[in-house]
């Protein structure tokens, strides 16, 4: 399996996915951490891939997602989008009818 079809099988395979600098329990770039801080408020339970273990990831992950930043947030196989819009929408209320389907 190469690396995109491992990145399309697990976006499709788990229920949240967070691809972020760092991992949840030590991210390491304030957007990742502003994310996972979010995630954590709502008990979520995600896994974690970190973009920095390989750099590879990062281009494969952007080319099949068109979105060129990390973190990059997956629910059930849909892009919820990067951190500015992981926060807009656990402010106006959305994120958690998103993360509780």
């Amino acid at each position: 399996m190469t690396q995109k079809e491992q990145i399309i099988h697990d976006i499709k395979n788990t229920p949240i996915l967070l691809y972020m600098k760092g991992t949840k329990e030590r991210p390491m770039c304030g957007f990742s951490a502003r994310v996972v801080n979010i995630l954590n408020q709502h008990s979520v339970v995600y896994q974690d891939v970190n973009i920095l273990e390989d750099p590879e990831i990062r281009v494969n992950l952007s080319e099949y997602s068109n979105w060129p930043t990390t973190p990059q947030l997956y629910v059930e196989g849909e892009l919820v989008g990067g951190c500015d819009i992981v926060e807009e929408l656990d402010s106006n209320g959305e994120l958690v009818s998103i993360l509780n389907p």
